[in-house]
């Protein structure tokens, strides 16, 4: 293979965006924060915290260490024969289809997400018989959720008809080329979300986005269109909030001048001059080390091949067993100040106790440096584009409750299958919605056979499905122990578009409300400068945790739906204890630290919210990995179970991300086509 000397656009280089914006970094933290150790430390962790030094044959788990392989090549989309997966994948779902099939089989889809959908799609163009089963009675799309008059509700969510907010996926990375191709494919608008507010009138947003293009790590280019587009990003303003401790900062007051900030934490002297993003990037130098190297300007180059892949399989046979939290301790050597002040304002802290390696991957997905796209109209416009192609086949409101397939190493278990029928499942009709209290409705079960099927329901949601033979013993495990995190989002109406104003258009627009009314709002105590911001979000230690502006406007509508809150883990528990209701003036409370009382005056008394933990079918956000369930229970997640086979975001390695169900989508297609 040849060498790379380029960082290609894709997951496999987790923390591109990280590794491009250390590039000035300062010298690598390494086990310890006091000023001279920072200095003169060597660049590797403390030797009494560092991994078990997986390179001693005498000491290396062997068949730990071929797991951890097979597991880099699967993170890595490296095929059998050295080729790249992603490339098969988007030429496959992009370009071409499934191969023609002369042996057309039977097909239940469980799961009408975005991952059934497809994988629906692509076998019946191949020519297959299918029916997809989607527990659901009122939509489709699964975490793929928009707050808005559509084909799912006629309800308005919001006081202003033309309003829409999501409740589950609102971003697209640009390195994420199968749901951006998919969306092009399919003819629908993306524009730019900016997750760092912009500077209006700068660049050019609105013009033609660029082609997606994937730079395959064989050497070969992807591309779905030619030319640089006509769109140019926006300058970054960064005038959004940080408020911790009782310190209110812009975003950019903090990258210049981070002491204050910083000292509010208690955060140790060698740290004091910086961000907590340049601490992380410092921190994690050692860990990019595994699989790319640094030059003297700072700027990093994979290595190798053979060298790259190993590097990852070293890196998950360290790392694996270790939480975020133990390894910014015992391995980066943090003092609670700096671990409390890189946890609030880089959202690490809800997931401390999770697997540092999940944290790390999705960092090169949730950076400052990273481009983001959003549909307009939502993000249940895809799920909702696919549909008509596969609209006949989709069943509504069955959900699955008893599974049973036909493996001749179980043929004595088998009660419905046989070598003819090898699937079978009971399904039955629901009261009740996505996290609305419901009961099955008598008299409705129904009956479904098929040569094979493939279950892209999450395991959290498969855990509570009947399912015989026994699944082998690693595949049971997965389903029964694989974590499912928390994430909780409360979203409010404003009838005007206060987060971009002026205080000039503060005036304007309070005092025409009520004459006065601005000077009324300045006499209070605790008044906040104006945020001028458009699109970004805020950071604050108040339950909020984050808050996210719209990015445009939408139509002619003079107002917009704030993501009042958006966390995640023990965080977003806080907000799931209470009723949808009752989270609203909390919410516009929080805000209200943030931004001053006046923002009351805008808010319509309407809002909408999203606990994934409660939804019944989801039952949680997304997989989000424990230590140490990478290497001892994913490599069964994806295996098939005799004709059982599983797709969707939690069967690949880019949990919580569209990219990942798509991946797990096509991958699933194949598998099925070719057997």
């Amino acid at each position: 293979m040849p060498e790379r000397t380029g960082i290609p656009r894709s997951r496999r280089t987790f923390l591109a965006g990280a590794l491009a914006s250390g590039a000035a970094a300062t010298p690598l933290l390494s086990g310890t924060e006091n000023a001279a150790a920072a200095v003169a430390a060597p660049p590797h962790p403390r030797p009494s915290a560092a991994p078990q030094p997986w390179s001693r044959d005498e000491v290396r788990d062997d068949a730990r260490w071929q797991t951890c392989l097979g597991l880099a090549r699967q993170l890595l989309l490296v095929g059998t024969k050295n080729e790249d997966l992603k490339l098969t994948y988007l030429r496959t779902l992009i370009d071409d289809g499934l191969p023609r099939t002369t042996a057309p089989k039977r097909v239940l889809v469980i799961g009408a997400g975005i991952s059934g959908l497809v994988s629906a799609w692509l076998l019946k163009a191949a020519g297959h018989d299918v029916t997809v089963l989607e527990a659901n009675g009122s939509r489709i799309g699964g975490r793929i959720k928009t707050f808005r008059v559509g084909p799912e509700t006629s309800e308005q969510p919001f006081s202003d008809p033309a309003q829409y907010a999501e409740a589950g996926a609102m971003r697209i990375p640009s390195q994420h080329p199968l749901t951006l191709a998919l969306v092009d494919k399919l003819k629908l608008k993306r524009r730019p979300f900016y997750n760092v507010d912009v500077v209006p009138g700068t660049g050019n947003p609105n013009g033609t986005p660029p082609p997606v293009t994937y730079q395959a790590f064989t050497g070969e280019t992807w591309s779905n269109g030619s030319g640089p587009g006509e769109y140019k990003a926006p300058t970054q303003a960064s005038n959004t909030w940080i408020l911790a401790n009782g310190i209110r900062a812009r975003k950019s007051e903090y990258g210049d001048h981070p002491q204050a900030m910083n000292r509010g934490f208690g955060m140790a002297e060698a740290l004091l001059n910086k961000t907590t993003h340049a601490s992380m990037d410092a921190i994690l130098g050692p860990v990019y080390d595994y699989y790319s190297r640094r030059g003297k300007d700072g700027t990093r180059t994979l290595k190798p091949f053979d060298q790259w892949v190993e590097g990852w399989a070293k890196l998950l046979y360290d790392f694996d067993g270790f939480s975020m939290g133990r390894f910014l301790t015992e391995y980066a050597g943090l003092s609670d100040g700096s671990l409390e002040a890189i946890g609030t304002i880089e959202n690490l802290t809800s997931r401390l106790p999770l697997g540092f390696l999940h944290s790390f991957l999705d960092a090169s997905d949730i950076n400052p440096n990273v481009t983001y796209w959003e549909l307009e109209g939502g993000t249940a416009t895809l799920p909702y584009a696919v549909l008509p192609q596969v609209a006949a086949e989709v069943v509504m409101n069955r959900r699955v409750t008893e599974m049973e397939y036909y493996d001749p190493a179980h043929a004595g278990q088998a009660v419905h299958t046989d070598a003819k029928n090898r699937v079978w499942v009971r399904t039955v009709q629901e009261t009740g919605g996505d996290h609305v209290p419901g009961s099955e409705v008598p008299g409705s079960s129904q009956e479904y056979t098929a040569d094979v099927a493939i279950v892209t329901i999450p395991f959290s949601a498969l855990r509570h499905v009947k399912v015989s033979p026994l699944m082998s013993y690693k595949k049971r495990r997965s389903v029964i122990e694989l974590h499912y995190d928390a994430a909780t989002k409360v979203l409010l109406e404003f009838n005007r578009r206060w987060w971009e104003f002026t205080e000039e258009d503060w005036k304007r627009e309070l005092d025409a409300v009520q004459p006065g009314l601005y000077d009324k709002y300045q006499s209070q105590p605790g008044g906040v400068p104006a945020v001028h911001a458009t699109g970004g979000g805020s950071i604050t230690d108040v339950a909020n945790r984050f808050v996210y502006h719209p990015s445009h406007q939408i139509g002619d509508s003079k107002g917009g739906v704030v993501l009042a809150s958006y966390s995640w883990a023990d965080d977003a528990v806080r907000w799931d204890s209470l009723d949808d209701d009752e989270r609203y003036p909390y919410a516009l409370r929080g805000m209200q630290e943030l931004y001053g009382t006046r923002i009351e005056a805008f808010y319509t008394g309407r809002g909408k919210t999203q606990s994934w933990v409660r939804n019944r079918y989801a039952m949680g956000e997304a997989a989000v990995l424990t230590p140490n369930q990478l290497v001892q229970i994913h490599p069964a997640i994806c295996t098939p179970e005799g004709p059982l086979h599983f797709a969707g975001e939690h069967t690949s390695l880019k949990h919580a991300w569209i990219e990942g169900a798509l991946e797990s989508a096509v991958r699933a297609a194949l598998e099925v086509n070719g057997a």
